[in-house]
């Protein structure tokens, strides 16, 4: 979807169209960019962009706070849209996803018309644009999908890709973020065909098993299938504060609060977390994370368990000796909670 929150302010209200609209907590409460319309867009304004810097870029910026269960329900409609074309469907976010049309006999097989489709019955009545792309892998599916926004259709076909990739900046690559972008310019990759000139061996001594990914994809190969169901890797949840905050004290009561609520979640799917991750953002926005993995024997199921470690965690930071913005918890590997596990494999009674 284009600029999916802020698209549906636009629609809802129409007092908003035409103008640099932004979806996100207000400059003056620390907030952050959720959405941010095309108005607002050439003036530099992105999403995770803090509310003060986007008020700095443009100054008549309207702020309005994100309404989730109206983007939900969009979300809703979209995909049921997305059923009529086909049952494999990837969910990436609500605004975004992974059709398989490989099998599909509508438009005689022809995926590009197919797409056309969509985006025309999300057009009307949902109202909203939508920009598509289509190839032969994910990969550069997701390419072509910001080629021509907004409301684009774009197509890279098989005898196309390497010569396509070979040309394009190394940041539009899925998968390479800011530091990672960085760390390949030290190396001399700015573009596919700089990418291109390193063997497998290198890309993973110098990037580990990312480094394989990469060899691949810069030559059009990536043959991940699109899952209907995926798998969740971590749930967490954090807080930005009103104003910095260095009482060592006062972060401590909120981390038993972001705790328990992470706690909670772990609860609700019957699980246990092997993996805690401290995130702390300080003032400046340098923003660090601290981990620890338990063994087996030894997993986090409840709020106590979470606090038993922290403290270390806390340790290798600078809170109470630095201001802080933003504090986060989140757990990761997971595993069945014991007591599900053993219900599950309690022996039945013979008769």
């Amino acid at each position: 979807m284009d600029a999916f929150f802020a698209s549906v302010e636009q629609r809802d209200f129409p007092e908003y169209r035409g103008k640099p609209l932004i979806v996100g907590g207000p400059p003056e409460k620390r907030g952050v960019v959720a959405a941010a319309s095309y108005e607002v867009r050439k003036f530099g304004v992105h999403s995770a962009m803090p509310s003060a810097q986007a008020k700095k870029l443009c100054p008549d910026a309207i702020f309005v706070y994100p309404r989730f269960a109206a983007y939900r329900e969009c979300s809703r409609q979209i995909h049921a849209i997305f059923r009529r074309f086909s049952q494999l469907i990837e969910p990436l976010s609500l605004d975004e996803a992974f059709l398989d049309v490989t099998d599909s006999r509508l438009f005689d097989g022809s995926a590009t018309l197919l797409a056309g489709e969509i985006k025309r019955q999300i057009k009307n009545p949902v109202g909203l644009t939508a920009s598509a792309g289509i190839s032969y892998c994910k990969f550069l599916a997701k390419i072509a999908s910001d080629l021509d926004k907004p409301d684009g259709l774009s197509l890279i076909r098989p005898d196309q890709a390497e010569a396509f990739l070979e040309t394009l900046p190394i940041r539009k690559f899925f998968g390479v973020g800011k530091a990672t972008e960085a760390k390949m310019h030290q190396l001399g990759i700015y573009s596919g065909r700089d990418l291109k000139r390193w063997s497998r061996a290198r890309l993973q001594r110098q990037f580990g098993k990312s480094g394989g990914f990469y060899y691949d994809i810069v030559r059009g190969i990536d043959e991940r299938p699109v899952k209907t169901s995926r798998i969740r890797k971590s749930m967490g949840t954090e807080t930005t504060f009103a104003s910095d905050m260095i009482d060592s004290e006062e972060m401590w009561r909120i981390l038993e609060g972001l705790s328990a609520k992470v706690a909670g979640l772990l609860a609700d799917k019957k699980l246990c977390a092997l993996t805690l991750t401290l995130k702390v953002k300080y003032a400046d926005f340098q923003q660090i994370t601290r981990s620890i993995t338990l063994g087996a024997e030894r997993p986090m199921r409840e709020t106590a368990d979470i606090l038993e470690q922290l403290p270390g965690l806390i340790a290798k930071t600078q809170i109470g000796r630095r201001p802080v913005r933003l504090l986060g918890v989140t757990l990761a590997n997971f595993r069945e909670s014991d007591k599900t596990a053993a219900a599950s494999s309690e022996q039945l009674p013979l008769f």
